[in-house]
């Protein structure tokens, strides 16, 4: 389960509305409402957009998708 406090902070962090980060991510609003809220599992793509919209170091990835 991906740590969605650290992740919901990030996005802040990066002045973002989940629907820009949606829009950069190729994620369907939707599916991110629904992932950020601990409903269904992460994908790796969704993983990958996420980390590039959000521009991740990999330590910072594997902090909040592989905690």
């Amino acid at each position: 389960m991906a740590d969605s406090i650290t992740l919901k902070m990030k996005i802040k962090e990066y002045g973002m509305s989940v629907s820009e980060l949606s829009r950069r991510s190729g994620i369907c609003r939707q599916t991110l409402y629904n992932r950020l809220n601990g409903k269904g599992e992460w994908k790796a793509s969704e993983v990958i957009g996420i980390s590039k919209a959000l521009r991740l170091t990999k330590t910072e990835r594997e902090s909040i998708f592989l905690s």
